[in-house]
């Protein structure tokens, strides 16, 4: 069995996934690495293809009708043969001394007594024309070098959340916990961390720098303009969501610690969509996140009433054109969450 199944999601990546697929190759034959081509129009398939035939060991290439990311993270997940699941998006890249450390925990741990459901790493914001890359750290709220429940968390603070970028699930977890991303969707990354997250009952932490999240091109789904365009997927994945669980259960979700990250983790995408509608100055997506604020007080009244009167809440609901100024101070804790470009 392969320690690390690594799916890279490409749709017309042919001018970057190669810098992608070559930082992952060092991996070797301890690593499975799943292109999966979502009906390009470019030259992404061919180069699928000739890293498959090149490396054939290592690289698997599944070509598919178009379905978008999440449909391309599920065919991946579906075709993972290995211990743990990663997701590289194709326009970004891993760091090779942290990608050795990475494998290498991953072999002690398997070897160990204790099953660990998920392994967090640092991440960094490769944000173009920015000397100062940004790194997401969780040295302030998780324990290192060893396995921990998530009653041994220090409770992660505002801005501080747990990405696509900076997660590694068991992959036997993920085929469990019934995960599945809807298609034609975008945004839907947020799913995938938050799903899984009441069925990890051991985790474990390692201060690397692993991947790296670029930021700059002007199609890129967390471009400002492209998100606004988008606004109606962000509010679907947003309600799924809410769906998902009911936070104030305490018997279906027993740990409190756990319980007060997934309020942080949905407070902070109720945030984004509201300030997306809010940026985007039209009547309709404003009313359209009203709407969502209603959907969250039908579905969980008490987690409602503690985002609404928390601090962010207060601020994306403050009436008028006034209120809307105020609520954009918001912003820049949403910025520090996706990374607009």
């Amino acid at each position: 069995m392969k320690l690390l199944s690594i799916a890279i999601p490409c749709y017309n990546s042919q001018e970057y996934m190669r810098n992608c697929i070559e930082s992952l190759l060092p991996g070797g034959e301890e690593v499975e690495i799943i292109i999966v081509d979502d009906g390009s129009r470019d030259n992404t398939a061919a180069i699928a293809d000739e890293y498959a035939a090149k490396y054939p060991g290592i690289v698997k290439a599944i070509h598919q009708e178009n379905g978008g990311h999440g449909e391309a993270v599920n065919t991946g997940i579906r075709n993972a043969t290995g211990l743990y699941f990663k997701v590289v998006d194709s326009d970004d890249w891993v760091n090779q001394a942290a990608y050795e450390e990475i494998l290498s925990t991953i072999t002690e741990l398997a070897g160990g007594h204790t099953t660990v459901d998920m392994i967090v790493s640092n991440f960094v914001y490769e944000k173009e024309g920015q000397k100062r890359k940004k790194v997401m750290r969780y040295t302030s709220a998780f324990p290192q070098k060893q396995v921990f429940s998530w009653d041994d968390v220090r409770f992660l603070h505002k801005g501080q959340y747990i990405l696509m970028h900076s997660v590694i699930y068991r992959t036997k977890l993920l085929m469990e916990c019934g995960l599945k991303l809807p298609a034609h969707t975008f945004y839907v990354d947020n799913i995938f961390v938050y799903h899984p997250l009441p069925y990890v009952k051991n985790l474990y932490y390692l201060n690397v720098n692993f991947y790296r999240y670029y930021i700059g091109r002007e199609d890129q789904s967390v471009n400002e303009t492209v998100m606004i365009g988008r606004l109606d997927q962000q509010l679907t994945v947003n309600r799924l969501m809410i769906d998902d669980y009911r936070l104030s259960d305490k018997k279906a979700l027993p740990s409190r610690k756990l319980r007060h990250y997934m309020k942080n983790y949905l407070e902070i995408m109720m945030v984004v969509s509201s300030i997306i509608a809010i940026r985007s100055n039209e009547k309709e997506n404003l009313e359209k996140k009203y709407e969502l604020w209603k959907y969250l007080k039908k579905k969980d009244p008490k987690v409602y009433y503690e985002l609404k009167w928390g601090i962010l809440g207060r601020t994306m609901n403050l009436p008028g054109r006034s209120g809307r100024k105020i609520s954009v101070m918001a912003y820049k804790l949403a910025q520090r969450f996706v990374g607009f470009n």
